[in-house]
């Protein structure tokens, strides 16, 4: 079978599965499809130098007895493959001690189709059509006597989901994803990122130019001493604030570990800052159900910078009483339910306005090497990288090096003032998030560099 196989080829690949399951005497099983069909163009000083390709298949296999359950998992798809992963996963099972909080996998719910998930253009990508993008990054770099490097990538994803308990779930989905820096001689850099379902969303020369014009603006940059700044975060810095908020609070297992910052009513951030996540928001990458075979409800974390709610698989589900909304990770998950289509509300204001509302501040690019210090106040460490820029009485005066911060995201959620009109899709670390640029009143850098 190919790696993107037609529902009747998945389903049906999928039910001869669950009948070995039924022959191990397993209560219940699940069967997790998931194949890709990728290809990706690289470039480098500002030459392409590499084009590859996989198709890939992996067949996630879950077994219960009563509360003790097996996962193994395979990328063999002939019949002994098939037989063996179910054999290793009720042999695990088997030995396994119970699971006090499993109640029971999912039941079967109607599932809606996504509009906006699959593009022609993207399944029909070559590597020409690549090589087309990126020597349109590569004209943008040439044009600023700068060097690019980045990647080109596009994909065709199957995701399929099959259990003894009746959930036939099935989706094909596409997406592009175009990344480039572009440095220069003295080591100045400028970031480009776009992310698209449809290939033909994306604008190479487009990106190339905002990372060259950055690369450009950031050379000769000066030293600037740690402190608390008002900033701008352009939506690539912003998207890894939403990215940390998801890991460190948004779900629900971080609040019955005790480890996260919800509470239902409590006032996270400014009134203009609203956080859901929603697999069938044509703006992002719609996914109409999550890795268990649920439909992925929306679910609104922030509201006008109030807490309201967090996601659930089913097993944290099962152990609250409640329903999943539809946002489980394969099996075996120790990190618990994840939002992979969230999204930030946007606000009214223009690029300009935003850093015209800077008496004394910076303008920052994005973060880089960010890690969690205290997960329950959301406070993370990093550096600002590919473009930071020092603005005074709203005008850009000149580019800085990077700072270190260490910050707590919900105290900048707290201080932001005002949120951009126009928001970016970004890849996030499973998902995809939706962000606008933000300005925040009030930012801690802690370190400096020298370089």
């Amino acid at each position: 079978m190919v790696a993107v196989g037609s529902e009747r080829e998945v389903l049906a690949l999928a039910e001869r599965v669950l009948g070995y399951a039924a022959a191990e005497g397993a209560e219940q099983a699940e069967v997790l499809y998931m194949g890709e069909e990728s290809a990706l163009t690289r470039f480098a000083n500002s030459e392409i130098h590499q084009n590859v390709a996989e198709s890939s298949a992996t067949l996630n296999m879950r077994i219960v007895f009563g509360r003790r359950i097996g996962v193994a998992r395979t990328n063999r798809l002939d019949e002994e493959g098939l037989r063996r992963v179910v054999e290793s996963a009720a042999r695990i099972a088997r030995l396994q001690a119970e699971n006090p909080d499993f109640v029971s996998l999912p039941e079967p719910e109607p599932i809606r189709p996504v509009e906006g998930a699959f593009a022609a253009s993207t399944a029909t990508a070559d590597p020409e059509r690549r090589a087309a993008g990126a020597r349109a990054v590569i004209a943008s770099a040439d044009a600023a006597d700068v060097l690019a490097y980045g990647s080109f990538a596009t994909a065709v994803e199957t995701l399929a989901v099959a259990t003894s308990l009746g959930i036939r779930a099935h989706q094909v989905s596409t997406r592009a994803q175009l990344i480039t820096v572009a440095m220069g001689a003295d080591g100045e850099a400028g970031y480009g990122e776009a992310l698209a379902v449809d290939v033909e969303a994306i604008d190479p020369g487009a990106v190339g130019a905002e990372a060259a014009g950055r690369a450009v603006r950031s050379r000769d940059a000066a030293p600037l001493s740690p402190g608390d700044y008002a900033v701008v975060l352009e939506p690539y810095a912003v998207a890894d604030m939403v990215d940390h908020l998801g890991w460190l609070g948004f779900s629900a297992l971080a609040v019955q570990e005790g480890r996260s910052f919800m509470e239902p009513g409590r006032r996270l951030g400014s009134g203009l800052v609203s956080v859901c996540d929603d697999g069938a928001d044509p703006a992002g990458t719609p996914l109409a159900f999550d890795f268990e075979g649920v439909p992925k409800r929306r679910v609104d974390f922030i509201e006008g910078g109030v807490a309201r709610e967090v996601v659930y698989d089913s097993l944290t589900a099962g152990k609250e009483g409640k329903r999943s909304t539809g946002h489980a990770l394969p099996a075996p998950n120790p990190w618990g339910p994840f939002p992979l289509n969230g999204f930030m509300g946007a606000g009214t204001a223009s690029r300009e306005e935003l850093i015209g509302g800077l008496e004394r501040g910076l303008l920052v690019t994005r973060f880089h090497y960010t890690n969690p210090v205290h997960p329950k106040r959301a406070i993370v460490t990093g550096m600002t990288r590919d473009g930071t820029f020092l603005v005074e009485r709203g005008e850009i005066v000149g580019p800085v090096r990077n700072l270190r911060f260490t910050q707590s995201y919900l105290d900048a959620l707290a201080a932001v003032e005002a949120v951009g009109r126009e928001r970016r899709l970004l890849r996030g670390s499973f998902g995809s998030v939706v962000v606008p640029a933000v300005r925040i009143g009030a930012f801690a850098f802690t370190g400096a560099t020298e370089h």
